[in-house]
Parts: C-alpha cells; structure tokens; sequence
C-alpha cells in the first residue's frame, strides 16, 4: 500500500468515530403533536430554529411524534421522551403540553398552542410561567363569539347556526359556551355536532344539513385542522358557510377564518426551543401572545355557495382567496 493511501485510510478511520459521536452529542428535541404539522408551520419552525442557531441534522436532532388525533396516546409518548433525556419536549396543542408536563419534571417544555395556558394549568401566569414549561398561544380557542359574528355578517339569513367540536379537546367546552352566547345574541337557533374520527365527521355534517344550519363555525383544534380538506368538501357538499380560527381550513375551500398569525407562532415556538437549548430556563421566559390577527375570505367558496361579500367586510380582509 502507498504511504498516501494509508494516511487517507488512517484519517477515515479516525474521522468516522468523531463524526459518529459528534452525531450521538447532539441536542434532541422531542416534538409531541396532536395531529400532523401543517407544512407551512413546520417551515416557520425551522425557520425560528435557525434564528437561534440551530439547523436540523447539522446541530440539532428532532424526533417528531403524531397520535393522529388519538389523544389518549400522548402520555406514553410524553413518557418515552422523558425516558430518552431529550434536551427540550416541543408541545403542539394543549393535550400535548398537558401530556408533557405530566411526565417531564425537568426537562424543558416549550408549547404552541391556541387556548389560555394559564387557565389550562400548564403556566403560573404570562408573564413569569415558572418551573420548566413555556411556549406560544395563539388564542384560537377564544374568539368564538367574534368568528360567529362574522359568518353571520356574510349569511344575515342564517337562522340556524352550528359549532363543530372535538369532544376529546379540553378546550371545547370553553369554545362552546362563548358561541353559544353570540347565537343568542343573534338571536339564531344553535346546534353542536361532535367528531373524534373521520366517520363522526361525515356523521356530524349529515346532521347539520337535517337540522338546517346555515352557518358552521369549527372549533380550534389539532384533529379537526387536520382534517380540514374533509370538513371544507363538506360544508360546501351540504352548502353550508364554515369558518374557523386558522387559515388552512379557508385555504382548503372553507368560507371564512379569522384568528392570530399561525406561522409567526411557529416561528416563535422554533426561536424558543432554540433559546432553550443555549441554555435560558423555560420558567423565565414569558408566554408568548398574538400582536397580529387576520381575516381570511374564499371568494371563490363564497361564489359556489351564491353568497355576496359585502365591499366593507372585502376591504376588512387581511386576505381574499380567489
């Protein structure tokens, strides 16, 4: 063998154990979700995470789990995380966070979630969470009322309204009680449908359709997003007007959203983590809360439904769909 080929030999051999434990060092961070991430969210992650320094597969590892809407599950993975010492547990939706703060102690929790993390109990107040656990809200689960108020601006005729909630969400209950209140403020009829699983879903549309809803408000949460190129065929199979508190269910077809900025949520979950992981303590760090809200409007919807959007509610809009 040449003397050239054995130093490049030698130097492979000795890189490769460097190289696999330089690979071994690295921070995981375990990402615990509720449903599948939205594309466009997941980006907004990675892009928080860069601003901090950290880019996937070059400084830090992330596991991601999904249970698919089968929140029962979340504990033993929660569990698995904290088993494994991952630097950091990322909790999307508030079953999440609640999953993780259960079973992780000390390591840190970082969350994105849509409800009030206080009220939840996952967070001593905004400002000072304490302990090992902060993150994002975007407080999708509490503009009911204002969401209702605006489908009823675009369907005025609309005597009968529905909500459509999860009944595995914690939250649900918070959500049904304010849009209850905004249907009697209206004046209109209420009706709730649930869904848990896809066949509910199709189940809970045919009932919305025999009682006579105009106008469907979905209820923030993880499984329903999920599923929102479902409940957006349906709505419009049923022609019924639907609106949520995240845009991807208006940019799967539905008629109307109106809530925080979803990617500046994940971009700020991402910077966290990343903050985290140089060392700040969770506990320090206040809870983050949307600055910027925006109304979103499928025109295009509109029109299949033979709905009208009025120039001013047009001129309202952070976005028109066409």
């Amino acid at each position: 063998m040449r003397r050239r080929e054995f130093i490049t030999l030698l130097g492979g051999t000795l890189a490769w154990p460097l190289a696999a434990r330089a690979q071994q060092t690295m921070p995981v961070v375990g990402v615990l979700q509720a449903a599948p991430l939205i594309n466009p969210y997941l980006a907004a992650f990675h892009q928080g995470l860069a601003e901090a320094g950290f880019v996937e597969g070059r400084n830090v590892t992330i596991d991601r789990r999904s249970v698919d809407g089968q929140y029962e599950r979340l504990p033993a993975l929660a569990a698995e995380f904290v088993r494994r010492k991952v630097a950091v547990i990322v909790a999307l939706a508030p079953v999440s966070a609640l999953a993780a703060k259960a079973a992780a102690t000390t390591i840190p929790i970082v969350f994105e979630l849509g409800s009030d993390p206080v009220r939840d109990g996952l967070v001593a107040s905004l400002a000072r969470p304490g302990g090992n656990i902060t993150g994002v809200t975007f407080f999708a689960n509490l503009l009911a009322s204002k969401r209702i108020e605006v489908l009823h601006d675009i369907v005025p005729s609309a005597s009968v309204v529905g909500l459509l909630l999860n009944p595995k969400n914690a939250n649900a209950e918070l959500e049904l009680s304010d849009a209850q209140a905004a249907a009697r403020a209206l004046d209109v009829r209420f009706v709730v449908v649930r869904a848990a699983e896809d066949a509910e879903i199709d189940t809970a549309f045919a009932e919305l359709a025999r009682q006579g809803v105009a106008a469907l408000l979905v209820a923030g949460d993880a499984y329903l997003s999920s599923r929102r190129g479902q409940i957006a065929a349906l709505a419009l199979r049923h022609g019924i007007a639907t609106g949520s508190g995240t845009r991807e269910l208006a940019d799967a077809g539905a008629l109307v959203s109106y809530g925080a900025d979803r990617r500046e949520a994940s971009r700020q979950c991402g910077l966290y983590v990343g903050r985290v992981l140089k060392g700040e303590k969770p506990g320090d760090l206040p809870v983050i809360q949307p600055t910027k809200f925006e109304l979103v409007i499928n025109l295009t919807t509109a029109k299949a439904l033979g709905l009208t959007i009025s120039r001013e509610l047009l001129f309202r809009a952070d976005e028109v769909i066409e």
